[in-house]
């Protein structure tokens, strides 16, 4: 458990905690009686959340993240919804955090469903029109408190031209979330006794646990076929356009609403060979939410294996500069290993944290996703695959 000091201070870090990181307030207000009286046990676990405040930037409050963002499509642009080259697709995408750190780690958990069908009437193009379901969880074990998320997403695709080589997609996004805490979990100043622990009741005026809020995203995506087999993929997003209240309070003031999250992404398929069994695939995603900014750049490349190339290995690397209030810094690096096999993408990444190596400390986050393509056809390229 954790200590506390008064409950607005916890819930001020509760209200604005997010699924990357967490913010410097759960350091506030700490008296010399708060270190005299805290136990061993609490101590350690006090120890993980100054770490946490040394190497974690501050925010408002912090969207969900994924480095193997292409493998999450439905959380980083609605216009990706049906951007696929088969008729529906299944995947999802799981993050750990700070394993080393702490007991119970920072967990991040997606899933997501999206169809690709041909629009309605009388088609000279190839206009399409993709549906898609998304369940997202995030859950902080430090003070057991959790944000689930079920969304729904419409885009249509829209043919630029009689050969089909070019698409230009509109998505729009609904969802409803909810944050959610476990008091079990806290203790508070005036619950100790003086001698052997916090065994005293809290006099701490506590708000509901949970509280729920709309939020609705949109999205345009572009993509092109290059040449005989090359492909362009360029996006932009508006995430919480409508800001909506995330105070476990019932307030109105600006610091409860959530900010909203401009992203764009840029993704290119290239081939050094000419039979395409060496590909080269460039990556680049921006996200700018309120004061704080996020890149991430880096190259994968696909090597195709065995007699037909159904079968490839995808190895890459990346890097991921942030500008926050402190200025601009290298947050991390990372490692991308994939496997495709037909139908079936199998990724794997590791993002080493910086400033944490800095302090001889090894922190990052692991990720592992997992898509299946139905009814596929490789002859279209719609959508980057990590």
């Amino acid at each position: 458990m954790l200590n506390f000091g008064p409950s607005t201070k916890i819930l001020s870090f509760l209200t604005f905690c997010g699924s990357k990181k967490i913010q410097s307030c759960i350091c506030y207000g700490k008296s010399p009686t708060f270190a005299q009286n805290f136990p061993n046990s609490m101590k350690k676990l006090f120890l993980y959340s100054l770490i946490l405040c040394a190497f974690l930037p501050k925010a408002s409050s912090q969207d969900k993240h994924f480095t193997q963002f292409y493998a999450s499509p439905l959380t980083l642009n609605p216009g990706l919804t049906g951007a696929m080259e088969g008729r529906y697709r299944v995947g999802m995408i799981y993050r750990d955090q700070w394993r080393k750190v702490l007991d119970n780690p920072i967990k991040t958990f997606a899933v997501a469903a999206d169809l690709r069908f041909d629009a309605p009437g009388k088609r000279v193009k190839e206009d399409a029109i993709g549906l898609g379901l998304m369940f997202f969880t995030d859950k902080v074990s430090i003070v057991d408190f959790s944000t689930t998320q079920i969304a729904v997403s419409l885009a249509y695709h829209k043919s630029l031209g009689s050969s089909n080589r070019q698409f230009l997609t509109l998505g729009i996004q609904g969802g409803l979330s909810q944050r959610n805490v476990n008091y079990e979990s806290l203790t508070f100043h005036d619950e100790f006794d003086g001698t052997s622990g916090y065994n005293l009741p809290t006099g701490e005026d506590l708000p509901e646990n949970n509280f729920s809020f709309n939020d609705y995203n949109v999205g345009l995506n572009y993509s092109a076929e290059v040449g005989h087999s090359g492909n362009i993929f360029a996006g932009v997003a508006l995430h919480h356009f409508l800001q909506p209240k995330i105070s476990f309070y019932d307030n109105n003031d600006e610091g409860s609403k959530l900010y909203m999250k401009v992203s764009g992404q840029l993704a290119a398929n290239i081939p050094l060979t000419h039979d395409n069994r060496v590909t080269m695939l460039p990556r680049f995603l921006v996200a700018k939410q309120g004061p704080h900014m996020e890149f991430n750049t880096g190259t994968n490349f696909r090597f195709a294996m065995g007699q037909y190339g159904s079968t490839a290995l995808h190895i890459g690397s990346w890097v991921r500069p942030v500008k926050n209030d402190n200025g601009i810094g290298l947050d991390a690096v990372v490692a991308l290993l994939g496997l495709e096999f037909n139908s079936v993408l199998l990724g794997f990444s590791y993002d080493l944290n910086l400033r944490a190596l800095q302090a001889k400390q090894r922190q990052g986050a692991f990720e592992i996703s997992i898509t299946y393509l139905g009814d596929y056809e490789n002859e279209e390229i719609l959508c980057p695959k990590f």
